[in-house]
């Protein structure tokens, strides 16, 4: 079993004067471990609005979890992903592994699909290889990426493969987004 990645998370603010500060300092407080072994999300930072207001309010990690970020808002996040067993994943183990996200609506694999961890959500995501390697698998493709690469998922069914016999480390900023009207057609959305 592969041990979570330790992170320190550094969060700024001001005092009751304007002068800059430490907020905070140290491990973040909302990590959630998925239903896959060894496979972690580490909640860096969250907004609710954009603009997001910059206040000296409390930590927005906390509370319920969800993949996407709520409307007009982002989130950033750690994402360890571990090498995958090579057992097949069904329908119940697939479940349970976006329930235990949060969110059990953005699952779309099931049956044949290319891979049991399919998915989709209404986001712009920005996903950055910090360690490892990972695949990422979408309907007609697949594309390999290194520590390094730089990955813009705009609301596309996908999945993520880790082939590498190695945990592969990706930070992900996402982005509330919003389907165009030829966008959702071509989804068969109304």
């Amino acid at each position: 079993m592969t041990e979570r990645m330790k992170v320190r998370r550094v969060v700024t603010g001001h005092d009751e004067f304007g002068k800059a500060i430490v907020s905070m300092d140290g491990d973040p407080p909302h990590v959630i471990a998925s239903a896959i072994p060894s496979e972690y999300f580490t909640e860096v930072w969250k907004t609710f609005s954009s603009p997001a207001p910059i206040d000296r309010g409390e930590d927005t990690t906390l509370g319920p979890r969800k993949m996407s970020p709520h409307a007009m808002g982002s989130a950033v996040r750690l994402v360890q992903i571990p090498p995958e067993s090579g057992k097949p994943m069904d329908d119940e183990a697939r479940k349970a592994h976006f329930a235990s996200l949060g969110s059990p609506e953005a699952s779309t694999g099931s049956g044949p699909s290319r891979h049991p961890l399919m998915h989709r959500t209404e986001t712009i995501d920005y996903g950055v290889v910090l360690e490892g390697e990972l695949t990422l698998i979408l309907d007609d493709s697949e594309v390999d990426l290194k520590a390094g690469d730089i990955v813009v998922q705009r609301g596309t069914n996908h999945a993520w493969s880790n082939r590498s016999g190695k945990p592969c480390r990706i930070l992900f900023v996402l982005l509330d987004g919003a389907y165009t009207a030829e966008t959702k057609t071509a989804l068969g959305k109304r």
